[in-house]
């Protein structure tokens, strides 16, 4: 195509123009801004038990041991204690008529536990803001060998609570920090920070006399503190039950977070057992990777049934759980529909009791399940890690917000 002589000077001068001016910077990108996540809350809606999944079916009076050690324990305290954030879930006398009822029930019949629930209780399905799915793990009472003493193998101290540990529920103080705690040793009459895991290993308690027992091997007492109970074998062959009896102050972290950042294992391979596995087959870096956990726990000789759970009753297997105090009360029972750890293409869907808490167990939908003492039972809680929902129920007349 012929351009003619006034175009051509045009265009020209265009470009030419253009080669004079300076270039525009480049508009810089500006990345998305993201929503600020809402604080953790817990969110409630009313529902049925037709509602529930596999409600109909459950072995509901396995859960019945579970439901009396809790509610002898509620109906001890004033009948006009709050239950839960803000009285949530009611008061104690709320529950003193349900718990009667309980008590009166025969072991083992599953129809009629099932039918006084119903009777008794509203389902309530928890969610955080809404989100009614939340994670849930389990936990289990640990098997360990050990001696009284520090002899050949078992070089491996489990400590007893230090005199100097103060630890402090911070809900007596403030009531919206109820369910929080920390921990520490008074300094110049200021509380200052424990001596945290890599401390503890170092050194910082040697010569204090705390020594409970010695074990055989440290990634065991490592993963024991993680349960928080366990029975230890002795040369003898007799038992001793070791349970819970404080912790040193400093934050959780689970250190299947550092061997991922490491590139040790992949995320959708972290488990119990192959956190395990890695540190077995690494004795060289075990010690550094565990003590990347700065939290520590000590532990006292337990007589009689147990293990105990925070809610100073013994657990029962498959039907007690652990979940945060910060948004549910202790003798809840709560209704669980989650993936199964071990059968794929199952669920677990039964009546828990929320009895206990963990340092790892954050949020209004999160729960860990105690599945007992054993190899079945370590294997199902060193699996799991599934999505699932719960419900609590509350006594009937109880009406906490409705999300």
């Amino acid at each position: 195509m012929r351009i003619s002589p006034l175009a051509a000077l045009f265009a020209l001068g265009l470009l030419a123009g253009c080669a004079q001016q300076p270039a525009k910077p480049p508009v810089p990108s500006v990345p998305p801004v993201e929503a600020e996540k809402p604080a953790a809350r817990l969110t409630l809606r009313p529902v049925r038990f037709a509602d529930l999944p596999g409600w109909s079916v459950d072995r509901t009076a396995d859960a019945l041991p579970a439901l009396l050690k809790s509610c002898d324990r509620l109906v001890k305290q004033p009948a006009d204690r709050a239950l839960g954030p803000n009285g949530t879930m009611g008061r104690i006398g709320d529950w003193t008529g349900p718990c009667a009822v309980i008590a009166k029930l025969p072991a083992g019949d599953h129809v009629a536990l099932r039918r006084a629930v119903e009777e008794l209780f509203q389902p309530w399905a928890a969610g955080d803001n809404g989100n009614e799915e939340g994670l849930f793990t389990g936990y289990y009472e640990s098997a360990l060998r050990g001696s009284p003493k520090r002899q050949g193998k078992y070089q491996t101290p489990l400590y007893k609570r230090p005199s100097d540990l103060v630890m402090v529920d911070l809900g007596e103080f403030r009531p919206n920090l109820k369910g929080e705690r920390i921990a520490g040793r008074v300094v110049d009459g200021q509380l200052k920070p424990y001596a945290d895991r890599r401390s503890i290993e170092a050194g910082a308690l040697n010569g204090k006399g705390l020594e409970l027992l010695y074990v055989d091997d440290p990634v065991d007492a490592f993963f024991l503190q993680i349960q928080g109970s366990g029975r230890v074998t002795l040369p003898d062959g007799s038992q001793i039950r070791v349970g819970y009896d404080g912790q040193n102050g400093q934050p959780y972290f689970a250190i299947g977070r550092e061997l991922v950042a490491r590139g040790a294992l992949a995320k959708e391979d972290v488990s119990m057992q192959s956190i395990r596995a890695w540190l077995e087959a690494n004795p060289s870096k075990a010690t550094d990777v565990m003590n990347t956990n700065p939290s520590f726990v000590f532990f006292r000789r337990l007589e009689g049934e147990g293990p105990l759970g925070a809610q100073g009753v013994a657990l029962t297997p498959g039907r007690s759980l652990a979940v945060d105090r910060t948004f549910i009360a202790y003798g809840v029972p709560v209704w669980l529909d989650a993936e199964d750890p071990v059968q794929a293409k199952t669920r677990v869907r039964r009546l828990l009791v929320a009895q206990d808490t963990g340092g790892a167990i954050r949020g209004p939908v999160r729960g860990d399940v105690f599945w007992g003492h054993g190899a079945e039972a370590e294997q199902r809680a060193g699996l799991m890690k599934s999505s699932g929902r719960y419900w609590l129920l509350l006594p009937k007349g109880v009406t906490p917000p409705v999300s």
